[in-house]
């Protein structure tokens, strides 16, 4: 979409390090005095990378702004919020290092065959980091009508992208939960004090403190676990198809499960495959599909009726289409010696992915043997 002179939302480049999408723009929401409800963005991008990406911001142009970690830089104006839909790809630069000579050899030997198949278009880690392997999904919770589950996780979970004294307190609540007054007098924020002095009375259900969060933190969890399902869905197909030399390596949510090379009958079929993210009204493109859906669903405890059920007004499960399969646009890639780690190889790859692929899948696929160690 074209930028133009005037608009009502003014658009920014917005380069970071150190922060995560949300959490920068809530920074920005308090610098500038402008409600965060008037940014807009197109995706979440990762903290601990640098990043690049377009934010759209309903007011008059803004200073530009330059810090250590963050740079904001306006280019124009627009009609309308920047939104997801007007991401046509991403741009990617990614150097692995630390390799022996035969392990970057494996993998540059796998970049034909990728860029001739693709590979499993999965969510990847950073989609999953409100996950708690020791209590599970939140929006799990809530299908189930475990309330006081899902409050526990959101109080007591803490996320890779998260600082590290919030980290900390989060621990703090998980190893003291129910001593309520002990919680109360280390809460911090807003919520927590609420949430802690509404269970300090012993009354109530917990669905009304559910009911406070806001959007955005019901949306990152609500699409973890959407995510979740997705990928445990593809997997499950790719096992149905029989196909050969299928090699997995460990992730937040589960194993990653890739294929070195299709026959040309699978390849076809996955080639073309459009999964639905799970909701009330997913419909999956064929019988085969359907089966391994419901039965994702069945060993997780899940029924579709379920989805109909949520009874928080802040989101929704909302079904999209996604491609069973990637391809990476341009792909390029340089062995060099790696100047950090002496005697190692290191591998620079540049690629494009359609807006919604991660990156980090790509290194997963090539160096998947070696992630396992």
């Amino acid at each position: 979409m074209p930028l133009a002179d005037k608009g009502a939302w003014g658009m920014y480049l917005l380069r970071k390090r150190g922060w995560n999408t949300v959490e920068l723009l809530r920074r920005l929401s308090d610098r500038l005095h402008i409600p965060f409800a008037r940014f807009s963005y197109g995706g979440r991008k990762d903290r601990h990378a640098l990043t690049f990406q377009h934010i759209g911001i309903e007011a008059p142009r803004q200073p530009e702004i330059e810090e250590k970690n963050y740079c904001l830089q306006f280019i124009g104006f627009m009609g309308r919020p920047m939104g997801p839909d007007l991401i046509q790809a991403n741009s990617f630069k990614i150097t692995v290092r630390g390799l022996k000579e035969e392990q970057a050899q494996s993998a540059l030997a796998l970049m034909p065959q990728v860029q001739k198949q693709g590979y499993p278009n999965y969510f990847d880690d950073q989609r999953f980091g409100s996950f708690d392997p020791r209590q599970g999904f939140f929006a799990e919770k809530l299908l189930k009508g475990h309330f006081s589950g899902a409050l526990k996780i959101h109080l007591t979970a803490g996320r890779p992208e998260e600082k590290s004294d919030d980290r900390q307190r989060k621990k703090y609540f998980r190893q003291h939960w129910k001593d309520w007054g002990s919680c109360l007098g280390l809460a911090r924020t807003a919520f927590e004090k609420k949430a802690f002095a509404f269970l300090a009375q012993g009354a109530g259900n917990p669905l009304a403190m559910l009911k406070m969060l806001d959007k955005e933190e019901m949306a990152v969890y609500f699409s973890a676990y959407q995510s979740y399902i997705w990928n445990e869905v593809l997997k499950r197909i790719i096992r149905s198809l029989g196909c050969p030399s299928l090699h997995s390596c460990p992730g937040a949510a589960g194993e990653y499960l890739f294929y070195d090379s299709l026959p040309e009958k699978q390849y076809r079929y996955l080639r073309s495959l459009r999964l639905a993210t799970c909701a009330a009204k997913a419909k999956m493109p064929d019988a085969s599909c359907s089966a391994s859906y419901a039965a994702v669903l069945e060993e997780n405890g899940i029924s579709p009726a379920m989805f109909n059920k949520i009874k928080l007004r802040q989101t929704f499960f909302k079904s999209f289409e996604r491609p069973a399969l990637v391809f990476p646009e341009g792909l390029a890639c340089a062995l060099d010696a790696d100047e950090v780690y002496r005697g190692k190889k290191k591998i620079s790859l540049a690629f494009a992915l359609p807006a919604g692929s991660f990156g980090t899948m790509l290194v997963k696929r090539l160096f998947c043997d070696i992630m396992k160690t």
